[in-house]
């Protein structure tokens, strides 16, 4: 009979993308419009002196009839402070030139990953499979942002010693980030010995 297969994990791997990317979503349309203060914004203390809420708005507001509108002014009429740099706001000094390279490299990465994703010993690794998820549901939340509001809302601000304001999408790719780390310092390839004595196929008792 045929030797046993390795179990797939690319189920977990599109399961955390999947959530991740719809959370990232849900929170930010959901505490921007509950914030949003009559365009104003607002805070929400969650942790008195350490941590809230935030949500910032412009005095600007879409275009009437555009054809992202729908999607931009859902939470309020008024548009939303985003940043357009990356994680944490790097680069932001450089707007929209810095919104568009980072919203080509979240692409670039995104179809990596993908096809990452496709390979066997990728599907059989759930620690790497989970880090992957992970990244990608952030990659693709700030992605989303990032062509529609041409950069990324954030609302999870840790004001105890000044810590940039972030969002689901960014604690994604940083946790992401360090599994994917950890995996790489942790897992073990198969010894080459014991892969020479796995034949493809062995006789039946």
């Amino acid at each position: 009979m045929k030797a046993t297969t390795d179990r797939s994990y690319r189920g977990l791997l599109w399961s955390l993308v999947l959530f991740g990317t719809v959370v990232d979503q849900l929170t930010k349309y959901g505490v921007f419009k509950w914030l949003s203060g009559n365009g104003e914004g607002g805070k929400w203390e969650v942790a008195p002196g350490v941590f809230e809420l935030l949500a910032q708005y412009t005095d600007k507001r879409e275009a009437a009839g555009a054809f992202l509108a729908p999607l931009r002014t859902w939470s309020s009429d008024l548009l939303p402070k985003v940043n357009q740099g990356a994680l944490f706001g790097l680069g932001n000094e450089y707007a929209t030139l810095a919104n568009l390279l980072f919203a080509l490299v979240s692409i670039v990465a995104a179809i990596a990953i993908a096809y990452w994703s496709t390979r066997p010993a990728t599907a059989s690794d759930p620690a790497l499979c989970a880090a992957l998820g992970l990244i990608l549901a952030g990659t693709l939340g700030n992605l989303y942002d990032r062509l529609v509001f041409n950069g990324v809302r954030d609302f999870l601000h840790f004001y105890w010693f000044e810590f940039p304001v972030f969002n689901v999408a960014d604690s994604c790719l940083v946790c992401g980030a360090f599994l994917l780390l950890a995996q790489a310092f942790w897992s073990q390839p198969a010894p080459a010995s014991n892969l020479a004595l796995q034949p493809e196929a062995v006789e039946a008792q």
